[in-house]
């Protein structure tokens, strides 16, 4: 079934709580209310000592459940076990549309499940997970691409992460995507006037000039759809795996990105016997940096059982990993292990890191190593790792550059890809002269696409999936 905003009837209708803040003791915590019950179960629920007034701070008192809430103000605090800040939104100015009221007291679990608790008996309900964003989506405050924002900005881990879901918050993608829709729609309106007006006279439209808008349509919606290989790295951050033989500093580099002593490094070959991971972010990029255990080719039973183990895991986290840098020592010639595993990682995005460049002989070239990007590195003088960060940052966006409005998830890139896959079919239509009624089939598949995106028209099931995924309280 496809719908506007549908949703349950109920959730527009009754008054929802829950506890706003995250789970635990902290210096604040905002159980949060929201329907047209909101405020009357909020006075009943503290003791105010001003009247709510929309957007403005109140002053209240949490008093225990024996004591009368309804008791003029003696100015005896017998009963009170909390004091706390109320803020009354009134509709439609709110963040829900509805009348929304936050009480924010200090953060006791005991004095919040108090509050959570007597607004229940009082006739609200407990929220679902998204659910006070789902109404602001509903009630048209937000757009759906706006909505799935919050919950990103809610989950960002870097600041570009952040800085990325404010601009969809504030809707950069939405901005990008209005154009192109309103331009369709002016040309599905055109097909359609020439079709119920073809018995007046009315001049039906050239198929250069169908064409020519088809045309200009796709550009923008192709810039936008290739925006997703940047987006999906900015959302979700890749993984970079370190590999090389034992002893040539993976784990000293490892460390160097990482900034802090996070791998065991000496001087004995074989010490890292496992991966060790850690996330680190480069110009907001998240990377899980996984150093690997030294990949070397043993006699039948020469090596230990753990070190084996350690191997094959290295060659697992070698095949999973989006970025590879292969480590060589700069004071060694190539070995045939170590052009095997250049050969391995052609084709890839990967770089070679030629580390103990301090240690080499003067004039000595760096190895050539089957075409890939190559660089001398140090961690021990920390030679060449600023420059190894930015040939990793490179290597993980490909060079391309940050811009407003970016798609971030797989379902915003595939609407993208069927709006133009729907155009793609009516600009073949058009040209093979079928007649307009088909053309506007492909033409209103395309804006049903774009319209998915935002959320006019989106099916049930999706818009429950996507505010399941929010945490309760928003």
């Amino acid at each position: 079934m496809m719908a506007s905003v549908s949703t349950n009837p109920e959730s527009t209708t009754d008054t929802i709580v829950a506890i706003s803040t995250p789970p635990g003791r902290g210096g604040i915590g905002i159980v949060r209310l929201s329907g047209p019950l909101a405020a009357s179960i909020a006075i009943q629920l503290v003791r105010l000592r001003q009247p709510l007034e929309h957007g403005r701070a109140r002053l209240a008192d949490v008093l225990d459940e024996a004591a009368d809430l309804a008791a003029a103000d003696s100015g005896v605090d017998e009963g009170r076990i909390d004091e706390a800040v109320v803020i009354f939104f009134g509709a439609p100015h709110s963040y829900t549309s509805e009348d929304l009221v936050e009480i924010a007291a200090h953060g006791s679990p005991v004095v919040l499940e108090l509050l959570l608790g007597r607004a229940l008996k009082l006739g609200a309900r407990l929220a679902r997970p998204g659910e006070f964003t789902e109404r602001a989506f509903l009630s048209g405050k937000l757009d759906l691409t706006q909505a799935e924002a919050v919950r990103d900005l809610i989950e960002a881990q870097t600041l570009t992460q952040a800085r990325q879901a404010a601009s969809q918050m504030g809707g950069a993608l939405s901005r990008r995507v209005g154009p192109v829709k309103q331009a369709l729609v002016e040309l599905i309106a055109l097909l359609e006037a020439g079709i119920d007006f073809a018995e007046d006279d009315v001049e039906v439209t050239p198929e250069a000039e169908i064409a020519r808008r088809i045309g200009e349509l796709t550009p923008p919606l192709s810039a936008l759809e290739a925006s997703f290989a940047r987006g999906r790295i900015v959302h979700d951050g890749l993984t970079l795996a370190i590999v090389g033989r034992p002893n040539v500093g993976k784990s000293s580099l490892f460390n160097c990105l990482v900034e802090r002593d996070r791998a065991i490094v000496t001087a004995t070959p074989g010490t890292t016997r496992d991966t060790v991971s850690e996330w680190i972010s480069l110009e907001g990029i998240p990377l899980e940096l996984v150093d690997t255990a030294g990949l070397r080719e043993g006699l039948h039973g020469s090596l230990e059982e753990a070190e084996q183990l350690g191997i094959r895991r290295s060659r697992e986290a070698l095949a999973d990993a989006a970025l590879v840098v292969v480590v060589l020592d700069a004071t060694e010639a190539l070995n045939d292990e170590e052009r095997r595993l250049l050969a391995a990682v052609e084709g890839r995005p990967a770089l070679v890191a030629v580390n103990k460049s301090d240690l080499m002989e003067a004039g000595r070239a760096l190895p050539d190593c089957a075409g890939l990007p190559t660089l001398a590195t140090s961690a021990l003088t920390g030679d060449g790792i600023a420059e190894l960060r930015k040939r990793i940052l490179e290597l993980a966006t490909g060079g391309a550059a940050a811009e407003p409005g970016i798609l971030t998830s797989l379902r915003h890139q595939q609407a993208i890809a069927a709006a133009l896959a729907a155009l793609a079919d009516a600009a073949q239509a058009n040209a093979s002269s079928i007649p307009h009624e088909m053309i506007l089939l492909d033409l209103y598949r395309a804006l049903w696409a774009l319209d998915s995106l935002t959320g006019q028209t989106t099916p049930d099931d999706i818009l429950n999936l996507i505010f399941s995924t929010f945490c309760i309280g928003k």
